[in-house]
């Protein structure tokens, strides 16, 4: 049964536009309340980025499970692991996340933890949702819930964090520059990495509650590149604006993404005995992380786009690492979530373990040129049932060998039909990605 409201992570919209009111969010409190109170006693947890709205949606959230009589803990801005991972050792019933990720900040949106740190199971997703269809009522005042402000629980996140590598590891030597993308890790990446030993610059860790993701972070890493370069530092670490993505930047200015570190901490954990099943990536993951993966001799597995599959997929084959190449990582033996800061610290300790820069590790993946290109739709059409489009990507298939890859989808969101084409010869790939779009297109009769 599909849901109404709950997508793939939680709900996320515009502010001001339904769902993403402030008197759905009430009732959205309410409704996951009346659930939570029927499952068992206990108290919810909530935080936020720091886009101006999460003042507006918190006190909503607040209001709504008060009426249900939910104690409530609120944890300010916090990033998304964090308040995982403190629903999980505090024993809350559930998380609940005001963010957009890394949208800009006149979007926002909603996610829910279960006591495990884990996402929602569908099912009590469908609950809230069938409760929020329904009228909204109070409990009788001796019973309604109370709030209360937790106020250390930075502190205890950044200390789980620091625990997830080892003390003997010395990280004095390293200048590093740390963007936090004006979002919710302002306060706690540079002391988290501070602590660790290495000398850290800051940038992006100024949020006024409009600039979250603007031109930084891990969406956009070219200012962290240029700063990488201007302080000759070692490295530059960008977080996005609830603390869940990573993308990092070489010594000369490179930028390192998602797949590339997911291959460094695979091959870290394998050279240290510590490597267990596949390692799962997304349909968009580089087709040069699978080859360098298989040439360590570790599978990859590919789920749908969306960091909730890849987390599915690792449960269902016992897997410990996966993500996207967007800087989703997910690192299970640490944690139970994608982390950029954990993500982080593991590329530091394998640094430090082998002695290399990070330019030196992502030099065991080749990555293989990748262009995308969308093509507007004006009819709805299934490009796998279609004979002229499969005829056009199976001839460029079969040139391309086993040396690259094509992928066509219907967009989910927008009437788009979206080709991905990947080979070793940049030219070459483009000029393929071009030759499908234009068969694509005399499909539709365009």
């Amino acid at each position: 049964m599909t849901k109404k409201y709950f997508g793939t992570d939680g709900i996320r919209g515009r502010v001001g536009e339904h769902p993403i009111t402030a008197d759905f969010f009430l009732k959205l409190g309410w409704a996951a309340g009346r659930v939570f109170a029927s499952e068992g006693h206990g108290f919810v947890l909530v935080g936020k980025d720091t886009r101006i709205s999460g003042y507006m949606f918190e006190s909503a959230l607040e209001a709504g499970l008060t009426a249900a009589g939910v104690d409530t803990r609120l944890l300010g801005p916090m990033p998304t692991p964090g308040i995982a991972y403190l629903t999980r050792t505090l024993r809350a019933q559930a998380g609940i996340v005001i963010s957009a990720s890394h949208n800009h900040y006149y979007d926002n949106g909603v996610k829910f933890f279960s006591v495990q740190g884990t996402k929602l199971p569908d099912k009590i997703e469908r609950k809230i949702e069938r409760h929020i269809d329904s009228p909204m009522t109070t409990v009788e005042s001796s019973k309604l819930g109370k709030a209360k402000r937790l106020v250390d629980a930075a502190g205890r996140y950044i200390e789980f964090c620091k625990a997830s590598v080892p003390t003997r590891l010395d990280f004095s030597g390293m200048r590093i520059i740390v963007d936090c993308a004006h979002g919710a890790t302002y306060h706690i990446a540079p002391h988290v990495f501070s602590e660790v030993g290495a000398e850290v610059v800051t940038i992006g860790a100024e949020p006024d509650g409009l600039n979250i993701n603007d031109e930084c972070g891990a969406t956009k890493p070219e200012k962290l590149a240029a700063t990488v370069l201007a302080y000759r530092a070692d490295f530059g670490i960008a977080l996005d604006g609830d603390g869940d993505r990573l993308v990092m930047v070489d010594h000369k200015g490179e930028i390192v993404d998602g797949d590339e570190l997911i291959y460094i901490i695979a091959k870290a954990r394998l050279d240290e005995g510590l490597m267990s099943g596949p390692v799962v990536g997304t349909l968009m993951t580089n087709l040069g992380m699978e080859h360098g993966l298989k040439k360590l001799g570790i599978d990859l597995l590919r789920a749908n786009v969306g960091d909730r599959y890849v987390m599915e997929m690792l449960a269902e084959h016992k897997g410990i690492l996966g993500g996207e190449n967007s800087g989703h990582i997910i690192c299970l033996d640490k944690t139970t979530t994608g982390d950029g800061i954990i993500a982080a610290l593991q590329i530091m300790a394998e640094m430090q373990s082998s002695g290399k820069n990070l330019h030196e590790l992502k030099s065991g993946m080749e990555k293989y040129p990748q262009v995308l290109v969308n093509v507007k739709t004006n009819k709805k059409i299934n490009p796998a049932e279609d004979e002229g489009i499969q005829k056009s990507v199976k001839a460029v298939e079969k040139k391309l060998g086993d040396t690259g890859r094509v992928l066509l989808r219907a967009s989910g969101t927008e009437p788009l039909i979206r080709i991905m084409v990947e080979g070793r010869q940049e030219d070459s790939v483009k000029n393929y990605a071009h030759q499908i779009a234009e068969d694509v297109k005399k499909a539709m009769g365009a």
